[in-house]
């Protein structure tokens, strides 16, 4: 059987110290042990002490500490039974306009991260029969202005998460991803900062632009897109296996050429 809802169930999440990440925390907090993982030690530390998790602070970016971060949640819950990949950082420019480090630093954060954590977490996990969940976006799906990484790095995700379910179903592991859309979220809100002060329009006015083509009419919160991650990893999604699951409000299935129609 895949992760069970018992305390003896342990999860680890990497990027979870605001957002997504740390509502996934809290949901499963009451019936799982968790590490969770971030590079500010204030604000992991803060969701650790309210939530019984263990934070590890770390830069995923670099091997090594992925290597770091597995090997101290084993040490620690002597088990891995789950796996949510949230860490994610963006960088908006057309591509003739971004820079190779900017390019670099949004694949390694984005897609070699998780690729570095699953491979230290997969023999683990494989123990258990356990799960990963990805969290992708919308933006691996749809292609929005200047997220050529960012998109390059979110839909890599994707095909590598799928790679995983198909190489390592068989032995009992499953793998799937979550493609959020527009969710409130320290880095929506930053985006929409900075996209308010360079064209003085806003930050509230633009949030309601983003989503007035979306079926739903709203932005989400994060346990919005925490709690599909949450089922994901439990037994209910025992024959969920390679799922892209949208958590958009409808955005992904709009045809953009009939927008003109309402």
């Amino acid at each position: 059987m895949n992760i069970t809802c018992t305390e003896k169930s342990v999860v680890l999440i990497t990027g979870a110290s605001s957002g997504i990440g740390a509502a996934v925390t809290a949901m499963l907090a009451p019936t799982h042990r968790l590490a969770i993982v971030g590079r500010r030690a204030e604000k992991l530390g803060a969701i650790a002490r309210a939530t019984g998790a263990t934070a590890l602070v770390a830069d995923i970016t670099d091997a090594a500490e992925c290597e770091r971060v597995v090997a101290e949640t084993i040490r620690e819950y002597g088990r891995l039974d789950g796996l949510v990949l949230n860490a994610g950082i963006s960088r908006a420019a057309p591509l003739a306009d971004t820079s190779i480090d900017d390019w670099e630093l949004v694949l390694r954060t984005n897609l070699t991260s998780a690729f570095l954590v699953a491979k230290a977490a997969i023999p683990h996990l494989l123990k258990t029969n356990g799960a990963i969940v990805s969290v992708s976006s919308l933006s691996a799906l749809r292609v929005g202005p200047g997220l050529a990484a960012y998109s390059a790095s979110k839909a890599g995700l994707v095909l590598m998460t799928q790679a995983i379910a198909r190489d390592y179903g068989p032995k009992g592991l499953r793998a799937n991803v979550v493609c959020p859309g527009w969710i409130r979220t320290e880095m929506s809100e930053m985006e929409m900062s900075e996209y308010s002060e360079a064209t003085g329009i806003d930050k509230e006015a633009l949030f309601k632009k983003g989503v007035e083509h979306v079926p739903a009419r709203r932005v989400a919160q994060p346990e919005e897109a925490a709690a599909p991650i949450v089922f994901l990893l439990s037994p209910q999604a025992s024959y969920v296996n390679g799922a892209v699951v949208s958590v958009d409000g409808g955005a992904a299935m709009v045809d953009v050429g009939t927008l003109v129609f309402g």
